[in-house]
């Protein structure tokens, strides 16, 4: 290479300079630089889109699926009410005393008899005195005939009382008791597995969490009933607690006292929705 054109050539150009241009080894060296930027520039085009996917992913599976969460009732401790005492009732009045019936006064009845006058001993009584005597085997004095009947002696104490079945109570429904009804089984887990947590988002609620109460009755046979809502949101997520409940089958009763009992739940869940 001449002297003057040294300043002007670039350092490539030096070294290949009488060699073969021709064989390849100088256009690689020559387009080293911008294959190396075009590579750089494809793997961070590739890297933001990977990146992208990721984010789009995440966000869609947040809006299909919601999350539902279930908070259990705070059961309060319940302190046994301090007994008063209460003075004794008075003694119950002593039977009336019972009476025995008046005597009726009786005349014998003396079955007639044809006989001489002379040989009559003792006369029968006049038809005046029989007006209010009765007729019996033997003379009696007594009171007078009046046509009053006397109850028998021994039915019901002549007193009339008439006996009745007693009426059978609906059994009580507590509120408070000492242990709450229970669910055979994981309560979390069924709620979160049989609850839609797409309700909300199908009947166009907005971000935010929304929390449901159901009130239901537990029997002393472990049924469900009278499941109603006491706190509804709307959206559809009110029903939609009522139906899960509704079919989550047998419980375990209430107990109060040592023995089981008819008894209210509540149940408070919250559905969460996300962006």
């Amino acid at each position: 290479m001449e002297a003057n054109k040294i300043l002007s050539s670039d350092f490539l150009d030096i070294v290949f300079d009488g060699r073969n241009k021709e064989y390849g080894a100088y256009e690689l060296r020559r387009t080293y630089n911008k294959r190396v930027w075009k590579a750089l520039g494809i793997t961070v085009v590739a890297a933001v889109v990977i990146a992208g996917l990721v984010v789009l992913k995440s966000q869609m599976k947040s809006t299909v699926k919601e999350k539902v969460k279930m908070e259990e009732v705070t059961i309060q401790e319940i302190k046994p009410e301090e007994k008063k005492e209460e003075p004794l009732p008075p003694p119950p009045p002593p039977p009336p005393k019972q009476e025995p019936p008046p005597k009726i006064e009786t005349k014998a009845f003396t079955p007639p008899k044809i006989v001489k006058d002379e040989e009559v001993k003792e006369p029968p009584p006049v038809q005046e005195e029989l007006k209010d005597t009765k007729i019996g085997t033997i003379n009696q004095e007594g009171v007078k005939d009046l046509g009053i009947v006397v109850p028998p002696a021994g039915v019901d104490g002549g007193k009339g009382i008439v006996e009745t079945k007693p009426v059978e109570k609906e059994p009580e429904i507590f509120t408070k008791v000492e242990k709450d009804a229970e669910y055979n089984g994981n309560w979390p887990r069924y709620l979160e597995t049989n609850l839609r947590g797409e309700v909300p988002v199908e009947n166009g609620a907005t971000t935010g969490n929304y929390q449901v109460v159901v009130q239901f009755v537990v029997d002393v046979q472990g049924n469900v009933s009278d499941v109603k809502v006491i706190k509804d949101p709307g959206f559809g997520m009110g029903a939609e607690a009522v139906r899960v409940i509704k079919r989550s089958g047998k419980w375990k009763p209430a107990i109060q006292n040592g023995r089981e009992v008819k008894a209210y739940r509540k149940q408070p869940i919250t559905f969460q929705v996300s962006e």
